[in-house]
Parts: C-alpha cells; structure tokens; sequence
C-alpha cells in the first residue's frame, strides 16, 4: 500500500534505535503494541517529531496517551481495523503537498535563500510543516492554539493564517491579554455601555465587535484571569456575549486564534488555563518550533536580516566566518526576535564587517553588572539591567520574571516595549547618522 502511493518506505523496529542517527523523513507512520508514557516520551524526543508528519495506529481503545500526542500536532490518527482507501487517500495528498514545496524550492532564485509562506520566513524542515499545518487549517473556521516559546513568531503565525482564509478582507484584531488590567479587559473584549461603571462616559466597542467577520487574536491567553476565561468559553460555546452595563444580546462571527508560551497541560495543572477554555480553542493546536531547532534557519535569518539593514542604510556590511559559526551555534532563548535585534545593534556598532565584537550577547550571557547598580548610576538604568537579566535568567518567562521581580506583568510588558522603543528609536538614529 505505501510503495504506492509515490514515497520511499523506510521501516524500523524499534523506533528508539532511530535516537542514536538521525533519520531522514516526510512522514513517520506510528503503530507501537501498546501507547504508554514511554512511548509518548520516544515520540517528543524523536529528531523527526518537528520536521514530519506523524500518524498514530491504534486499536481504538479509548488512551490518555494518544490524546496527548495529538494534542503535540499530531497530523492523523488511524484505528484498526484501517480503510486502506483512505489511507492511501491521506498518503497520496501528503505525497502531493511534500513534493509541490520541493519542487517550488529548488526553482526559488538564487538571489533569496529563505522560503516566505505569509509573513512566516524559513526553509526548514520543521518551517515547511507549520506552512502545511497552517495552510490546513487558514480553509476553516476552526478555533486555533499557537503554542511557543516567546519570540518565535506566533503573532506572524496568527497574521498568516488570516491573511490566507476566506477572511482575510476582514478586520485584524490582536490582544495581548497580558498587557490588559484585569479591571478592564472584560470591558476591552465585550465593550461596555455608557454608565456602566466609574468612567465609562461614553459606549465602548470591544474587541469581538471591532473583529466583526474577522479574526481575534489573543495572545498570552493564559495571563486572562480565570473569571474571565469562562465568559470567554460561553462567547465560544453559543457566539453570543452582552456588553457591560447592557442586556442585549450580541453575536459575533470572529474566529479566535489564540497563543501562549506556556506548556498547555503545566498551565492547566498551575491554575493559569481553564481545561474546557483549552479544549474549545484547541481544535487545531500548532506548536511553532523554536530557532534552535530549525538549523540553518539562524544564518539565513541574520544573513536576512542584515540584507534589510544594509538597504535601509544603503551600506554593505558582512558578517565574519567567525561571527556566523557562532550566529549558528548560539541557542537564542529569545528565538527570531532577539535574533533581530542583535542583528540590528550589530549593523549599528559595525564600521564595515560585523565580528564578534558588535555581537557580545553571543560570548557571554547578560547578568547584572555590579557597575550599573552604584551610586551615580540612574534608577532607570539601574532596573533596565535587572529586569533583562531576570528575563534571561527566566529563560524570558514573562510571568515568571514579573513573580521574581515584584511586578505585574502587565508593568513588565509596558517596560519592555519602552526598551524596544528606545532601541528603534536608536536605530532609527544610527541609521540616519549613517546616511548623512
């Protein structure tokens, strides 16, 4: 049946003996004698769980297991006894898909090493099967959980998918849950009527009557307050939701794509998730794999990068072989976006080739620097320091840091995007400088 369908099988016994060399793979068809702890644990650990389509065989008997896998992305689950005329239906459209983006690659120019798929930018395996999952489920109203660490691109990821479904000539509308104070991000998401509390002097449009027809992203979900996390389960139970103040009953027709950097089974068990608000916005749960995972990614991305701050500057700085052997090796906690931003300090710092000198967060880890914290020192900059070396330290964990820092993480994100500010503000100038 598979030499059929066009693919090259492969078969192993033991799927663990894949762990000592690498393998090579589209598609990895799973059918252990049994579904267990330690074959969940094969399955996470295996070097083609990001890269490959999975399918799971089963006997159909009812295992916490096999949910959790499909929960991780899992693309088909099958139970004995199988219907090979749609299994070779499942196969042979993977065969298409797989083959179709190979082709398009190896005739991309010369000129551009990086595939695109909407604002997504990546020729990795493991990239090349998000753009399959997301061009999957952008044809649907399907609810969608994007799981990632911070920093890899689950708002790109959000955008993508609505700019490629039926309703990208609708509204866009993006929530960072996080940044909202729990006093008012119920009346951010349903609105409120004039009167409704102390300051309400006007009637306010919520985010699902702002999205319309469109898309609604709320990212950092698990930072909503739990209260609110079940008014938002019954607005995607029945599509209707009232504004504050009000008695009328609203519709909406949004369709919600959420995210989080959070493991969804440890934010559950940690009280930060709803487990039935998890089960209705996961009918498609993608996990975007982070930069260290995604290989030669990185040197293409600061190669990427750089390419655009040489034509903003009309320069042509270079990175060393050096700079790039250490680009690519780095394990970038703060995935593309840190990526970014060191790329952009590094074309500022640079005279002519960028070395490991313009890149020093690669040599030596950010910590606390006793000269910065001294008197003479402002308070300003003094907290700049510490809050990005508990971010570090955090492993930029926002929610932890803020924990560790006395903080809310609402203040912690104003923080930061004033960091960000100031450096665009930097760079901006930089670049001006260089221009004159």
């Amino acid at each position: 049946m598979l030499d059929e369908s066009g693919f090259r099988v492969g078969q192993s016994a033991e799927m663990a003996a894949d762990l000592t060399t690498p393998p090579q793979g589209d598609v990895v068809i799973f059918a252990p004698y049994q579904f267990d702890e330690d074959q969940y644990r094969l399955y996470l650990e295996h070097p083609l769980h990001e890269d490959a389509e999975w399918m799971l065989v089963s006997n159909g008997v009812p295992n916490p297991w096999l949910d959790k896998m499909m929960s991780q992305g899992v693309a088909y689950h099958f139970r004995t006894p199988i219907d090979d005329k749609h299994f070779k239906e499942v196969i042979g459209d993977f065969y298409v898909e797989i083959r179709e983006e190979k082709a398009t690659h190896a005739e991309a120019p010369l000129t551009s090493n990086l595939d695109q798929f909407g604002l997504l930018l990546g020729s990795s395996a493991a990239m090349r099967r998000l753009y399959r999952l997301i061009r999957r489920v952008s044809q649907t109203d399907a609810n969608v959980l994007l799981i990632g660490e911070s920093g890899s691109g689950k708002e790109l990821a959000a955008r993508t998918i609505h700019q490629q479904s039926p309703r990208a000539n609708k509204p866009f509308i993006a929530i960072n849950c996080a940044a909202l104070t729990a006093e008012l991000v119920e009346s951010e998401l349903f609105g409120h009527k004039k009167g409704a509390f102390t300051g309400a002097i006007a009637d306010h449009v919520g985010f699902f009557e702002q999205g319309g027809d469109g898309t609604l992203f709320l990212d950092e979900i698990t930072e909503m307050p739990l209260a609110l996390q079940s008014k938002l389960l019954r607005v995607l139970e029945t599509g209707e939701f009232t504004r504050l103040g009000s008695d009328k009953v609203m519709r909406t027709q949004v369709r919600v794509v959420a995210a989080t950097n959070r493991i969804p089974s440890e934010a559950i068990d940690e009280g930060y998730l709803r487990e039935d608000l998890y089960f209705r916005l996961a009918h498609f749960p993608i996990q975007l794999p982070p930069l260290r995972k995604r290989g030669s990614d990185v040197i293409e991305l600061a190669k990427h990068f750089l390419a655009y701050r040489n034509q903003a500057t009309e320069t042509s700085k270079a990175f060393t072989e050096e700079a790039l052997d250490a680009i690519g090796k780095f394990d970038w906690p703060g995935n593309v976006r840190e990526l970014k931003h060191s790329v952009e300090r590094a074309h500022i710092l640079a005279i002519d080739d960028i070395t490991l000198a313009e890149l020093p967060s690669l040599t030596e880890r950010q910590k606390i620097d006793p000269n910065l914290i001294r008197p003479g020192v402002s308070l300003k900059e003094a907290e700049k320091a510490l809050i990005l070396a508990t971010l570090e330290a955090c492993e930029q964990n926002k929610t932890l840091a803020a924990e560790q820092l006395g903080i809310s993480v609402k203040t912690l994100y104003n923080k930061l995007e004033r960091y960000e500010a100031e450096e665009s503000g930097s760079v901006q100038g930089a670049a001006e400088q260089d221009e004159e």
